[in-house]
């Protein structure tokens, strides 16, 4: 197997290359790469996603791939990654595999280790992105350049898009659905930056595979109460800042009415035999009869799972006034929802004018998106299962519905169904993704490396279907 020399590394880690059994050439490369990428510091403000997609883009025209398959759409200050592998087209439309290259901001005086530079440390990888997500980036474009050494034809189109600014405003994702729908227009796509292996907190063993099928979308909501002011010494009964806490109480008690889908019911049937006791029991009845309101206040009450059920709204932000002496002119909260997908961001808007009345003004600073669940595909359910039991044989599936947003909720919205699969197998406890000293299991980075080859190739040559 011919593997080709990536431009321009030098190895950074801290600690010296590990020996077998990660020693294998496409071991070696991915690691180097995984070092190479931790240093760009790819956060908001920097102008770094640029300067990394050139060198990645470098790497595949190194690797034999057509200069009019690599695209670099810039965007402001930052960029998206796009690189076509081409197939055979005798397997239908192309698959989309995706990433994002920037990352949270760090501040290294606060971390153990430097964020920006890859360190192996007691089993784990740390450094910014070494979770979310340059390790999809390193992943994926391994998967491709591995591929293409082999002589790998697929039978339909892979493409490779690597967004900008999924941690800010996600614009490169919405701007390549909108105005480069030619680059990226695929079947369905696999998101690198969703979905997950969870193991056991105690011994490490796979408990489960979370395969994202859904997440909800986002929306910021400006909820604005106005006054004329006037002195403080000569206080008036409708105060800004009062009748805003007035609408606030209002909103505190209100939930969002129960929904499901297909997935989250399946997701909650899956969880019941992990689950133990009445949290696992009210998984196992709602899974059955939705319906089911005991079940639903069970399941409501883990903030872990509340956003599984409904959409949920809560501030974040508040402000108000202008001066010590001065009646307030104006008092203003920012709402932060997460909508249950198929939910119109209009619609959230209109319940929450109708809970605090006419006086409160409600603006939506940014337009929110709005995505529909993807549909439980049985070909990549297939695809998916036989790669995850290819590294953990035999652990359930469960498709899973995010509460948060990634950029595949843009794609989504777009038309392009979009499952969530990343390759990281970790604990609940070591998920310290936008947090300090962000880490990776290192014996999951490399099934990393071999589990997007694997899918890739699977997906591209779907094995022939039985005869009988």
């Amino acid at each position: 197997m011919r593997l080709l020399p990536l431009l321009g590394l030098g190895l950074l880690l801290s600690a010296p290359l590990r020996a077998a059994p990660f020693d294998a050439p496409y071991q070696r490369q991915g690691l180097q790469l995984y070092s190479r990428l931790i240093a760009f510091k790819t956060e908001v403000g920097e102008g770094q996603v640029p300067v990394m997609a050139k060198f990645l883009a470098e790497q595949f025209r190194a690797a034999g791939f057509a200069a009019g398959d690599i695209h670099i759409v810039p965007l402001g200050e930052t960029a998206s990654l796009i690189v076509r592998y081409r197939g055979d087209g005798s397997g239908g439309r192309p698959v989309l595999a995706m990433a994002h290259m920037d990352v949270v901001t760090a501040k290294p005086e606060d971390w153990k280790h430097d964020p920006f530079k890859l360190t192996e440390d007691g089993g784990y990888f740390y450094g910014r992105g070494v979770l979310d997500i340059k390790v999809g980036i390193v992943c994926i474009t391994e998967a491709f350049l591995r591929l293409k050494a082999e002589g790998f034809v697929p039978k339909r189109d892979l493409i490779l898009v690597f967004s900008g600014d999924e941690e800010t405003t996600q614009a490169t994702a919405a701007d390549l659905a909108k105005n480069h729908r030619e680059l990226i227009d695929a079947e369905f796509a696999l998101n690198s930056d969703s979905g997950r292996g969870v193991l056991d907190e105690h011994d490490g063993h796979a408990l489960f595979y979370a395969l994202q099928t859904a997440e909800k979308s986002y929306a910021s909501y400006e909820l604005t109460v106005r006054n004329p002011g006037g002195h403080s010494s000569r206080p008036r009964p409708d105060n800004a800042i009062y009748e805003l806490a007035d609408a606030l109480e209002k909103l505190r008690p209100y939930q969002f009415p129960v929904m499901w889908t297909d997935s989250t019911r399946e997701y909650f049937r899956v969880m019941a035999s992990q689950t133990p006791g009445p949290l696992g029991e009210a998984m196992l009845r709602f899974a059955t009869r939705p319906q089911d309101a005991q079940a639903a206040e069970t399941l409501s009450a883990s903030p872990a799972l509340v956003g599984t059920l409904r959409t949920t709204c809560v501030p974040t932000l508040l402000r108000g006034g202008h001066a010590d002496n001065a009646l307030p002119q104006s008092a203003t909260v920012t709402v932060n929802c997460r909508i249950f997908p198929g939910v119109k961001p209009e619609l959230v808007q209109a319940t929450l004018q109708r809970l605090v009345g006419p006086k409160v003004e409600i603006q939506l600073p940014v337009p929110g998106f709005y995505s529909e669940p993807s549909p439980l595909r049985p070909d990549v359910l297939a695809a998916v299962t036989r790669v995850v039991h290819s590294l953990h044989p035999g652990i359930p599936l469960a498709p899973q519905q995010d509460s948060a947003a990634t950029d595949g909720a843009i794609f989504r919205g777009a038309g392009i169904p979009t499952y969530g699969t990343s390759e990281s197998f970790i604990r609940e406890s070591d998920d310290f993704r936008h947090g300090l000293d962000e880490r990776e299991p290192v014996q999951s980075f490399y099934d990393g490396l071999d589990f997007w080859y694997r899918l890739l190739e699977d997906i591209s040559s779907p094995p022939p279907a039985a005869s009988g």
